[in-house]
């Protein structure tokens, strides 16, 4: 593959992949436990229309289980 492929797949897949640089994993559990009000369970990214997201999932004092999605470049609720 020459080099201007090679340059072109580049920015190709830097256009389609998610930025994973604002927000850490730790910074989007204490995110979802704060507006849960809930125990962390786990935190594993995703992506959601090009958007890097993190996905929470907690479970409230009442034993429900949500899935808390955070902006990774924000760390606003989604």
């Amino acid at each position: 593959m020459n080099s201007i492929a090679k340059l072109i797949c580049s920015a190709l897949v830097a256009i389609t992949m998610p930025v994973w640089a604002e927000l850490s994993r730790d910074d989007a559990a204490a995110v979802a436990q704060r507006v849960s009000s809930g125990r962390v369970l786990s935190v594993d990214k995703a992506g959601s229309a090009g958007r890097a997201v993190w996905r929470v999932k907690v479970v409230t004092a009442q034993g429900e289980v949500r899935v808390i999605l955070i902006d990774a470049a924000s760390g606003q609720t989604l």
